[in-house]
């Protein structure tokens, strides 16, 4: 559809591009990523013939740029600018019309059916039709800029350049606007290529990304190619993390702010912070931990600074357990968001907690474990699913930085050693009468100050893995022989 063969281009013959060569495809989402002086804007330029090439060749549909009648050009392209200044006052349904000029064989030929059923259809499609008798300058921002996308959609073009056309529109309307350009590019196969400042947004809609610097092409790829960390670290020279989006595979970029340490955020966790009763236990720390964990609230990935294990009779019952958990810890002066929420229907006094450090590596271990649901997860389909009371609740703190990675590897190896800890105390599977490996409702959470020390891993044998390991072993190991004593105790 578009062709770029090493472009050099820019204003008053110097060069802002340099030999700059890629494709675009028809019906694709084309986006164009670069720090500010890049050359985003004069690229847009040059292929909308509004600067002219130095060097080098644009072709659209095999045929130079510059061979097209100005009348003709309009019919494959259309241009969203950022802004549009209107001089006189026209309605919406005035201003989308204009989009028509390009149909208009002769100078003063009077609007066709055709046009005026085209134009009709846009503003439909753009959601502005109830509005077509309005006066242009009414409206807000956003709605404008969705009457200048009918506008150019009436021209009905083949392509359609935006330069930033999400710029200073609200979430909602950046939304809207970009899937409404998405589905024409999957429905009338139109062709998109803008530019994007929200490096998210363009790895969202866009097929495929150019990022440009300092007027080269770095690259052309797929969205989740060229939105490598390092690549994207080097061009717009600020740190940042990149993550997957948490619905669609596509890459998501997150800046990372300068470090602004104070004496709390240097704070060590050990059993210190604990507060043990015999209706929760409750560790609140100073500033948020970065935390997996399997709560009642707080599950997932997050950061929270306050961690609840709950003490429920063996018969409690609720519809709704999640909503019950936020509304006990609100009537604790808790806050939810900043808590993760687990409950046990053991005795919270069988609670064992250990702090350990060997060569640096310190972390706190806090285990209440009973043994009244115990699972041998093997056979777990012969029993009856229910949501009860969590057993055996694991809390793991660290601290040191740990990575995705490592998190995962940490509650692996906590894993294996509350198994080894229930097998050593030989707890049965009822139902089976095979060695339980946990109970139906085990709770467990990684939580980590993500300071100090570089954790990549947390398996079995690595210096954090092999801490927890042992601390995990141990404290499930001592809860559960006070469990066993307190309900063996004629």
């Amino acid at each position: 559809m578009i062709e770029i063969k090493n472009v050099s281009g820019g204003y008053s013959n110097e060069a802002i591009l340099k030999n700059i060569s890629f494709d675009v495809k028809n019906g694709e989402f084309f986006g164009i990523i670069g720090p500010n002086g890049s050359g985003k804007t004069t690229l847009l330029k040059m292929i909308s013939g509004i600067l002219p090439v130095i060097t080098g060749e644009i072709a659209l549909n095999h045929k130079s740029i510059s061979s097209y009648s100005v009348r003709d050009f309009a019919k494959w392209i259309a241009v969203l600018p950022q802004h549009t200044a209107q001089t006189f006052s026209y309605t919406v349904k005035e201003t989308v019309s204009l989009g028509r000029y390009a149909h208009q064989k002769k100078l003063f030929q009077s609007f066709s059916e055709e046009d005026e059923r085209v134009v009709q259809e846009v503003m439909k499609q753009t959601g502005i039709y109830h509005y077509r008798d309005d006066l242009l300058d009414k409206l807000s921002g956003g709605e404008r800029q969705r009457v200048y996308l009918a506008q150019s959609l009436a021209q009905n073009p083949k392509i359609l350049l935006l330069d930033e056309p999400t710029n200073h529109l609200d979430l909602a309307y950046q939304k809207e606007l970009l899937d409404l350009l998405k589905k024409w590019t999957l429905s009338n196969q139109l062709t998109v290529v803008s530019i994007f400042h929200d490096l998210n947004l363009a790895s969202l809609y866009c097929d495929r990304l150019l990022l440009l610097h300092d007027g080269t092409m770095k690259i052309c790829d797929y969205p989740d190619e060229v939105l490598k960390m390092e690549r994207i670290q080097e061009v717009y020279e600020t740190n940042i993390e990149k993550f997957p989006h948490p619905k669609i595979p596509k890459p998501q970029i997150m800046l990372i702010p300068e470090d602004q340490q104070t004496g709390q955020e240097t704070a060590t966790i050990d059993e210190s912070y604990l507060q043990v009763t015999k209706e929760m236990i409750q560790l609140h720390f100073p500033v948020s931990l970065k935390t997996m964990s399997s709560g009642v609230t707080g599950s997932g990935m997050g950061w929270f600074r306050t961690f609840v294990n709950r003490h429920v009779g063996k018969d409690y019952q609720c519809s709704n357990h999640r909503q019950e958990m936020i509304d006990y810890l609100r009537s604790h002066n808790l806050d939810p968001n900043e808590t993760v929420g687990m409950m046990t229907a053991v005795n919270l006094e069988d609670v064992s907690f250990q702090a350990l450090e060997v060569n640096g590596c310190s972390l706190l271990i806090v285990v209440t474990a009973g043994t009244g649901n115990a699972v041998d997860a093997a056979y777990g389909e012969q029993h009856a699913f229910a949501v009860t009371p969590g057993t055996i609740n694991t809390w793991v703190f660290v601290n040191g930085k740990l990575t995705d990675e490592a998190f995962i590897q940490c509650i692996m190896t906590a894993t294996e050693a509350k198994t080894k800890a229930l097998r050593e105390a030989s707890i049965q599977d009822t139902t089976t009468n095979t060695y339980a490996t946990g109970t139906s409702t085990d709770s467990i959470l990684i939580a980590a100050t993500q300071r100090g020390p570089l954790y990549a891993f947390g398996g079995s044998i690595t210096p954090l893995g092999s801490l927890v390991g042992k601390g995990v072993y141990a404290c499930t190991k001592k809860s559960l022989h006070r469990y066993l004593e307190r309900i063996h105790k004629p």
